[in-house]
């Protein structure tokens, strides 16, 4: 077996020896011709003759000098197809001699553990059962160093190998030396006086390396990862009031064990500047600025931010359209006054160029259907170009979580008053299957399954199958929704389970099959109304009554009011919501609202008659140059019976996850006096949280936040009072906690660390000083 490294210096090694007979007697034939009535072909093999003469640019019979034997020698050479070639005149016959390159018969990889066999051979060119080709083994061998170091490891080393074998075929074999990851040691600035070096990391998507470094995989250097930051450091800069601000420099240095980079940037911030006279003009005859004005949201006095200036662009925007205005530009005019460092600015409504949406080419969707991606244009073909829409547009799409990648840009068409949009994205897996499992001293070990598919078919349907199992309960549930349903923006849902429990919690049994309807569409840029039907059979059964255990001697049981709500029913109800949400058109990038009425009629048939009814109202702020975020929420709800029937437990409130501090059924009516203290629910509830979210100084790369909380809140009201020994106080008792949490953003999802206390609270309630959740989002 025959091992030999092909290096950059092979072929002209191999050119000099094939060169030697020709040279040899240089000085005696160098000026001589050669005239040859033959030429004789040795070594060929898979190379037909015909094809090296032509090569050669050799002809039977011409004649021939030496300078032109090396130039047909060297272009033999340069083909790519011969290891060897050497060109011997003998008389009035000349010899060509070959040696082919071998032919591929296998390519293998060692050494690699971070990238594998299958990812490498995507990288290379060569293939099996191919010519070899020295001076390609060594641009995949530099392919696949360079993908190394697109994963943070520049001290990676590829050799390429062969080995020789029968039949002039060898084994290509890429020897891999990964070594360590190459770190960013330290990030540091130079120039900045507003803001800490900890201050600014924290703003930048490159980490420094620090005590979870096998978990964060941002503390690698990657250039291309340099003016992201740049943008991101401009972009916090200049939303505080630093509109000078510039990146002057960004100076990485690598270690001389290249096993860590030492990155420096810097900056210039210049004055922070606030705004000074703020006005509306309009250079269009005809348009009056006094609408457009009406939308601004900059005041004379505030620190000046591109943000806010953008955001009163958007609106203005919307006022054109409203008016139907094609063509209009917002153009922000800005005049600098050194003297008071403030920024006079003037919205000019000016007329645009007269540009056409052309078509819209999409590429890169192998899987995703078409209308899915151009559904997201609020633009088609014909329609005045729109920039600011075509961004939007944009947004939306990578705002569908289907594709790695989406990038969409513009290009002048087959005229100047013509575009072409193109869109051009990277798919990625939207289905995910999961496995799990829980315990709890009331329901026992439990098992659960879901899958979820979010780009359904390409269709951009979401499907939903969830599983679950515990010590008597099991769950089942299959969610559908189409949200372009009859090619519009209406959003269709479907869904379909059945539950049981079995004491879990209280001394009593449900069982609940049913199904749901549903179809969503707007009724304003920030509003949408759900209307639903509604179809349930749910049953209160195995509710202990209060007897004498045989075994203790003591009373047992539930309350009465819960044993003579036992039973099955069939609810059949029509329902609506309407959602305020002002993210959805994000006017407003400081503060955002949300609104929510709900309200579920049932007596369509069926065995229960009532109207449920239900509100949310909440606000998120930015405060303190937005590192705090200020929630606040306050909701509430009612039960209203009808007919003079009476609600039971599966229709009431339970007060879960609206106070914090207490248990599950922790707080609200209860029968004191009966033997296990069964929580009723309430037909009334109402709740009011705030919370201020914060950052701990920790590194960013962390994910690691906190909050302060307080929440207080009722659950009251019940059509029965009649109680074991008495009647049960259902009267609006208010409860109150504060607390502490902590965010903490892990690969297995954002979690909350709650810590409460009850402030506020009755005797027989039950608290819950500590709980760990899943962080959800305003």
């Amino acid at each position: 077996m025959t091992i030999r490294t092909f290096g950059r210096g092979a072929v002209a090694l191999v050119s000099a020896l094939a060169l030697a007979p020709v040279l040899a007697g240089a000085p005696a034939f160098a000026q001589a011709a050669f005239s040859f009535s033959n030429v004789q072909i040795e070594g060929s093999q898979r190379v037909d003759p015909n094809t090296i003469l032509s090569m050669a640019n050799v002809e039977r019979g011409g004649t021939m000098s030496a300078g032109q034997l090396n130039d047909a020698q060297q272009r033999l050479q340069s083909s790519g197809l011969f290891e060897q070639v050497e060109l011997v005149p003998q008389g009035g016959t000349l010899v060509i001699r070959v040696n082919e390159y071998p032919t591929i018969r296998v390519i293998s990889f060692e050494g690699n553990r971070r990238l594998n066999d299958e990812r490498m051979a995507e990288i290379v060119s060569s293939r099996a059962n191919r010519v070899f080709s020295p001076a390609q083994a060594e641009q995949d061998a530099q392919l696949i160093a360079a993908a190394y170091a697109a994963d943070g490891r520049l001290a990676a080393r590829v050799d390429p190998r062969v080995i020789r074998r029968a039949n002039n075929q060898v084994d290509l074999v890429f020897e891999v030396r990964e070594g360590d990851l190459t770190e960013i040691e330290r990030i540091g600035f130079t120039g900045n006086r507003a803001f800490s070096d900890r201050r600014l990391r924290n703003v930048l998507n490159t980490k420094q390396a620090g005590l979870l470094r096998n978990f964060i995989r941002r503390d690698t250097y990657a250039p291309e990862r340099i003016q992201l930051d740049e943008q991101l450091l401009t972009d916090f800069y200049r939303s505080r009031g630093y509109a000078d601000f510039r990146v002057q420099a960004v100076a990485p240095e690598i270690t001389r064990e290249r096993d860590a980079f030492y990155v420096t940037y810097a900056v210039t911030e210049g004055p922070r500047y606030t705004f000074g006279r703020v006005n509306t003009a309009s250079e269009i005859p005809g348009v009056d600025a006094a609408p457009f004005a009406a939308q601004n949201r900059v005041g004379s006095g505030e620190v000046y931010s591109p943000q806010a200036v953008e955001n009163t662009i958007r609106r203005m925007e919307t006022v054109a359209i409203q008016q139907g205005l094609d063509f209009v530009n917002i153009e922000p005019r800005i005049t600098r006054n050194m003297s008071n460092q403030t920024l006079d600015l003037t919205f000019a409504l000016t007329r645009g160029p007269r540009i056409f949406v052309e078509r819209i080419d999409i590429e890169g969707n192998t899987t995703t259907l078409d209308e899915v991606i151009r559904r997201q244009f609020r633009t088609v073909e014909g329609d005045p170009f729109n920039p600011r829409e075509i961004r939007n547009a944009a947004e939306r799409i990578r705002a569908l979580g289907y594709f790695a990648d989406a990038q969409v840009g513009s290009r002048q068409g087959t005229s100047p008053q013509q575009v072409i949009v193109d869109v051009n994205v990277e798919e990625q897996p939207t289905g995910s299957l999961s496995f799990g499992g829980s315990y709890s001293a009331s329901s026992g070990v439990g098992f659960n399954a879901s899958l979820q598919e979010s780009n359904f078919l390409g269709r951009g349907q979401q499907v939903g199958l969830s599983l679950s199992t515990a010590s008597g309960s099991q769950g089942f549930q299959f969610d559908f929704t189409e949200p372009a349903f009859l090619g519009r923006d209406l959003r269709a849902r479907f869904s379909t389970w059945y539950q049981t429990t079995d004491r879990l919690n209280s001394d009593y049994n449900t069982k609940a099959i049913g199904f749901l309807t549903a179809l969503e569409f707007p009724v304003s840029a920030n509003g949408r109304v759900e209307l639903r039907y509604r179809l349930e059979e749910d049953e209160l059964k195995d509710v202990d009554p209060i007897e004498i255990n045989a075994e203790t001697g003591e009373l047992d049981g539930s309350s009465p009011i819960l044993y003579f709500e036992q039973g099955s029913r069939l609810s059949s109800s029509l329902g609506y919501t309407y959602s305020y949400d002002s993210r959805r058109t994000g006017l407003d990038p400081v503060t955002n609202w949300k609104f929510s009425l709900t309200q579920d009629v049932a007596g369509l048939g069926g065995d229960v008659k009532s109207v449920t009814t239900s509100v949310l109202a909440g606000v998120e702020s930015r405060a303190w140059r937005r590192e705090v975020t200020l929630l606040a929420e306050v909701e509430a709800g009612a039960v209203s019976m009808l007919d003079d029937q009476e609600s039971r437990i599966t229709d009431r409130f339970s007060g879960n996850s609206k106070i914090r501090g207490f248990e599950p059924n922790g707080y609200g009516p209860r029968d004191t006096d009966a033997p296990n203290e069964d929580a009723l629910g309430g037909n009334f509830f109402w709740a009011a949280r705030a919370e201020a979210q914060f950052p701990l100084g920790l590194p960013e790369e962390y994910g690691v936040a906190g909050a302060v909380f307080a929440d207080v809140g009722s659950v009251w009201g019940l059509d029965n009072t009649a109680g074991y020994l008495g009647e049960v106080d259902d009267s609006m008792k208010v409860r109150a906690s504060v607390g502490v949490s902590l965010f903490w953003t892990t690969p297995l999802g954002p979690l909350r660390f709650n810590l409460a206390k009850a402030v506020k609270k009755e005797d027989y309630d039950e608290e819950q000083a500590f709980d760990l959740t899943i962080s959800t989002r305003f």
